[in-house]
């Protein structure tokens, strides 16, 4: 049974068990073990039944959706403090063709309950929802893994106890829904772990983002939406056929997508049009500046540097000033970016000890020193980018331009 489809009936699995008056916590650990003896019982028969036993598989939702109700009754039995909802077993729904409702949505704004911190309920839908692993969650936070898995346990722990109403899972619908920029930061998130192709959830994020457009009318929904096309319109042309990265100024322009651009465009102006700024659809008016350049030497740089002035109005965000430098050192020279850098490393002195609390730092000072001659300055911190590197790739790209320019100083 492939993965990605084991990932994505993981939401509508957890929502019905939580719709029959599971909560959250318990339905969450029945899901994941249903998981488990699914992963067990295909690989010892790749074709089971929706029963259990041998024959096609008909109903891999329906299945999953059986076992995990079974295995949280198990739970339910065994610890006394729920002996009275025993009655429940009673009622146990006979296994058969599970409708055919996308609840994935739902459950985003349910992991956005309101009693939950943004950073946790960002945490808790990458893993209920997004089927990320506690790590990658932590590499997208930059902290711990143990820290994370704390975050996580604890907002599982808070939406059991407050998230829905029994008298609200009687009914059939989710108490309290979340907080609308919660979810679009869920969604952000889940689109970036799939655009670096660790997760491959891009497409996911999209949907979704789609769903909520229609079900919301709101600029920043529609902001959200047109920066993922705008990105998403690049993916082909972001990795050479070896696997390895290509800059955004060395990519075949001929490969991007030109329908999603338009398509995040429209959206995007008719957003603007509302006269509403916020951060996505900023990000999205840079997107669509890069997507609008028919080189990379006809970038519109000076527009860039305007839009992330206006991000950084709205953020005050470290990396959206680090994305700013590299933006000036383009539109006014590189000692005008490195001025930039060393600005932003006066405000925030610790995002420049060794990239940990901005990642990238160390290759935009080496983009830009490279550019003003500084060729020696230039591979220490490619070198040093490569070591701090989130991912393979990132770091063979790296590694390969702290190379370069020491054969060049070589000759």
């Amino acid at each position: 049974m492939d993965e990605v489809l084991l990932r994505s009936l993981m939401p509508s699995v957890l929502t019905v068990l939580v719709r029959r008056g599971a909560d959250f916590a318990a339905a969450e650990d029945a899901v994941q073990d249903a998981l488990v003896e699914a992963l067990r019982a295909w690989a010892a028969d790749p074709s089971p039944s929706s029963s259990g036993g041998g024959g096609p598989m008909r109903d891999p939702k329906g299945w999953l959706i059986t076992v995990a109700w079974r295995k949280f009754l198990d739970a339910a039995r065994s610890d006394a403090a729920r002996r009275r909802r025993e009655d429940r077993v009673e009622d146990e729904p006979a296994p058969g063709p599970a409708p055919a409702v996308d609840d994935t949505l739902q459950l985003y704004f349910l992991c956005a309950h309101p009693s939950l911190t943004p950073a946790s309920a960002v945490a808790l839908t990458l893993r209920a929802v997004g089927g990320l692993t506690t790590r990658q969650i932590a590499r997208a936070y930059l902290v711990p893994e143990a820290t994370m898995a704390q975050r996580i346990s604890r907002a599982k722990r808070i939406v059991s106890g407050h998230g829905v109403s029994p008298a609200r899972r009687a009914r059939g619908s989710f108490d309290r829904p979340g907080d609308v920029a919660t979810v679009l930061r869920v969604l952000y998130l889940v689109f970036n772990e799939g655009y670096s192709g660790d997760v491959d959830l891009a497409a996911e994020a999209i949907r979704l983002t789609r769903q909520l457009a229609a079900r919301i009318d709101h600029p920043e929904v529609a902001g959200l939406l047109a920066l993922m096309l705008l990105h998403h319109a690049r993916r082909a042309a972001r990795t050479a056929s070896d696997g390895s990265l290509v800059p955004l100024a060395e990519q075949d322009r001929g490969r991007w997508d030109t329908a999603s651009i338009a398509e995040g465009v429209g959206i995007l102006q008719a957003a603007l049009a509302r006269d509403r700024l916020g951060e996505f659809q900023a990000q999205a008016a840079i997107a669509a500046l890069h997507a609008d350049a028919p080189t990379a030497e006809e970038t519109d740089w000076v527009q860039i540097v305007e839009w992330y002035d206006e991000l950084v109005r709205l953020t005050d965000s470290p990396v959206v000033r680090l994305n700013r430098a590299v933006a000036v050192g383009e539109a006014d020279g590189p000692r005008a970016g490195l001025a930039a850098l060393a600005a932003l490393d006066a405000s925030s002195p610790s995002s420049s000890s060794k990239g940990q609390s901005l990642p990238r730092r160390a290759a935009v000072a080496a983009y830009l020193h490279e550019r003003d001659g500084d060729l020696a300055t230039a591979a220490r911190l490619y070198a040093e980018a490569a070591h701090n590197a989130p991912n393979l790739a990132e770091r063979d790209h790296l590694t390969r331009q702290a190379a370069r320019l020491n054969a060049r100083r070589s000759r």
